[in-house]
């Protein structure tokens, strides 16, 4: 059983709260820390939390707390990362690690030289449709990874400091891209290494500093591509969708927008419906367990089953790292509108990766191009001669 300092009480620690204590655990909520009285007090009340103060350090350091969860604003991170550190308690932490990749490398640095667990809270690789997807990928179900769509598009998020282009470090791409880029490594293989970036990146429509709208190609060493479309400008709801395409096959995820379940209303009775929907009648899409399908309980489940078994979780420190470098990489293409290498000071993945331009055989004189039956009933294939590179076609039937 672990004892848990939950590090804020707002929007994403109580859905994270909420998955720790709905499977009937035994791990518990032991303190919580919050920088208003009013808000530390409500959610001690809300969740039996026998601890609430206003003082991180006395949240943190506390002996029943095995492990901090950080739910805080971005620009809260570090200093709760190093409060961690000196407490000597492991730590997991909510996306993204850090607002740059100096800031990320720092915590880094700090929980691995005081050899505590950490653990990064990227809930978007965890969720049922991702995991089934990562297990057919790695049995070989696509063939090689040539290309990972992920898009994340919403109306905007629900803090005020989410908008302060210094608080935040930046606008849609820090927020939202960081899920899409971890979710691309993911499928790609995180022992690739991301070589550089290409981003589009504008403010369209909210009046703010920072960008609320942007799409990136990521291109890795591999030759894969994974690209990232992601916006506060979105009508709709939230809309999370993946795209996976391979040699041998193709993949897509609808997360959580249209997953099966709709709805049409007066709005009559209604409530909630799900996260960031934006009505409360008409066609609704309600989402059956949000805590579920957006990855949370098995989230959880494998940093808590990795702290007691004293192994790494799937995702780490060095996972939010790399993701702030890319994210980094991007800001800098939208500004100079060009590619932009990924600069990665530390690098444990592969260092020499063969790109396979295998070209499939058809005979020992022609590779295969395309096979095709046509509308008009005709079996055919298009070849490339091996010795002069001619393409023809021939009907097989």
């Amino acid at each position: 059983m672990a004892g848990i300092a939950m590090l804020g009480s707002g929007f994403i620690a109580r859905f994270y709260a909420d998955a720790l204590v709905s499977h009937r655990r035994p791990d518990r909520i032991v303190s919580v820390y919050s920088r208003r009285t009013e808000s530390a007090e409500r959610f001690a009340k809300d969740y039996r939390v026998p601890v609430w103060t206003t003082r991180m350090e006395e949240a943190i350091s506390r002996p029943e707390v095995d492990i901090v969860c950080i739910s805080l604003p971005n620009h809260l991170h570090e200093e709760a990362v190093m409060a961690c550190v000196r407490a000597g308690k492991a730590v997991m932490i909510t996306k993204p690690l850090g607002r740059h990749a100096a800031e990320a490398l720092r915590m880094l640095q700090a929980v691995e030289k005081a050899g505590i667990f950490h653990g990064y809270l990227e809930d978007l690789v965890y969720t049922p449709k991702s995991l089934k997807a990562q297990q057919l990928i790695s049995q070989g179900a696509l063939g090689r990874i040539l290309w990972a769509k992920s898009r994340e598009t919403h109306p905007g998020p629900h803090s005020e400091w989410f908008w302060n282009k210094e608080l935040a470090g930046g606008g849609a791409i820090i927020d939202l891209g960081c899920h899409c880029v971890e979710i691309a490594r993911t499928y790609i293989g995180k022992d690739i290494r991301p070589l550089e970036v290409m981003c589009w990146a504008d403010t369209q429509v909210k009046p703010i500093e920072a960008e609320d709208h942007a799409i990136g190609l990521v291109r890795y060493a591999n030759g894969a591509i994974g690209q990232f479309e992601v916006s506060w400008t979105f009508r709709g709801g939230l809309d999370l969708r993946d795209e996976v395409m391979g040699t041998e096959g193709t993949l897509w995820i609808n997360n959580f927008l249209r997953t099966g379940f709709e709805m049409f209303t007066s709005g009559k009775g209604t409530g909630y419906t799900a996260e960031k929907a934006e009505s409360e009648s008409g066609w609704l899409f309600p989402v059956a367990d949000e805590l579920n399908e957006l990855g949370y309980q098995h989230m959880f489940t494998d940093m808590l089953n990795a702290l007691e078994q004293g192994h790494q979780p799937r995702e780490t420190f060095y996972d939010g790292y790399v993701v702030n470098a890319i994210l980094d990489a991007a800001y800098r293409s939208a500004r100079s509108k060009q590619w932009e290498p990924v600069q990665l000071e530390v690098w444990r993945g592969q260092t020499e990766v063969h790109v396979d331009r295998t070209l499939p055989d058809y005979d020992e004189h022609y590779y295969l191009v395309k096979e095709e039956t046509t509308h008009y009933g005709a079996r055919k294939v298009i070849l490339q001669d091996k010795k002069t590179g001619e393409i023809i076609e021939r009907v097989l039937s």
